[in-house]
């Protein structure tokens, strides 16, 4: 197990803390619901809404790739945080379902929006955990560099599934979400992260094919490798015992009590799990966000989109705590303290 906490004070230097300066999101426009998401899986829509709590998801368009989304959601947390695609240092875009192996799709969302060459533009894959590693590794960038940064997270899982595997169609959604950091008020920021990674349970979820160690080929394209794959009930086993005891190391490490945690926002694996979890976490205050029902599981982009539905609806105030939960494939957990 490989493992990095921080629990940050006085940033070193002088330098101010570093916090979300304005969030963004975007889902495609293509409504799915679940008689057409589960038909070609074999199941209806009462089964799917009492295994998963999900109603209905987004999927991109034919034309659309996952930077095309990134750099939508993008754009919106820019003109949210009320700052410059030219002012950024950094563009990090945490996805599993990139344009391209290469380019980086970070560099196509840079050109998309409009960054300058100064700005520095790269990928980044833990899987569902994407974003809030994204988020920890470049916040810590910051605090020693200062600057901007985009962070983005973005997914298109609707290119990689297999429609006839009822574990997973029915799941997931398309979509992207955005945060802008930089500098904030002393008291207010990323005040902790907690990244890790279980590399034993590596094999629970995989895209088997199309990489290197096994390459794209008419072998894997027959029996279906390249398609998502999940081992859904070890992937609960897995959550319900990691999870909450990382959520209350990094809590005890940073010196907040359970019950001083005002906004719980975890990544949108499923409804029932989430339930499962939050009455696992016992944070007596906070109130759980959650997109799931509508949007599906939306990988790496399900935090940053939750997050920005909780800012936009207004439920979100200044000076209130957050748990930013992530954890996927790896396994990897990805966990940030923010005070808004």
């Amino acid at each position: 197990m490989t493992l990095a906490t921080t629990a940050h004070g006085r940033p070193p230097g002088g330098q101010s803390p570093v916090g979300v300066l304005g969030t963004g999101s975007y889902l495609p426009g293509h409504v799915v619901g679940n008689d057409e998401a589960g038909e070609p899986a074999g199941v209806d829509d009462a089964w799917i809404v009492r295994k998963t709590g999900i109603r209905a998801r987004r999927w991109a368009k034919p034309d659309e790739a996952t930077s095309d989304l990134a750099a939508a959601a993008g754009r919106a947390a820019l003109k949210n945080a009320g700052i410059s695609a030219r002012d950024l240092s950094l563009v990090v875009v945490a996805t599993s379902t990139p344009d391209t192996p290469q380019p980086p799709t970070a560099a196509v969302v840079a050109d998309l929006i409009g960054a300058t060459p100064a700005t520095a533009a790269f990928d980044l894959n833990a899987v569902c955990s994407g974003f809030v590693f994204a988020l920890s590794v470049v916040q810590r960038t910051l605090l020693a560099s200062g600057g901007h940064a985009l962070v983005i997270g973005a997914d298109i899982y609707s290119r990689i599934l297999d429609r006839t595997d009822r574990r997973t169609t029915v799941l997931f959604g398309d979509g992207a979400g955005a945060v802008v950091l930089g500098p904030t008020d002393a008291g207010r920021g990323v005040l902790a992260t907690h990244l890790a990674t279980f590399p034993a349970y590596r094999d629970l979820i995989e895209v088997a094919a199309g990489g290197s160690r096994r390459p794209a080929s008419a072998e894997t394209l027959a029996d279906g490798s390249h398609y998502f794959r999940m081992n859904g009930r070890a992937v609960r086993e897995f959550v319900a015992e990691h999870v909450p005891p990382a959520v209350h190391e990094m809590l005890r490490r940073a010196g907040v009590r359970p019950d001083q945690i005002d906004h719980l926002v975890p990544h949108q694996a499923n409804a029932i799990m989430l339930d499962e979890l939050t009455d696992a976490l016992g944070l007596p205050n906070a109130r759980l966000h959650t997109t799931v029902a509508d949007y599906g599981n939306t990988g790496a982009a399900s935090v940053p989109v939750t997050l920005d539905a909780a800012v936009a609806s207004g439920a979100v105030r200044p000076g209130d705590l957050a748990l930013l939960a992530g954890f996927g494939g790896g396994m990897a957990a990805g966990l940030a303290l923010v005070r808004c």
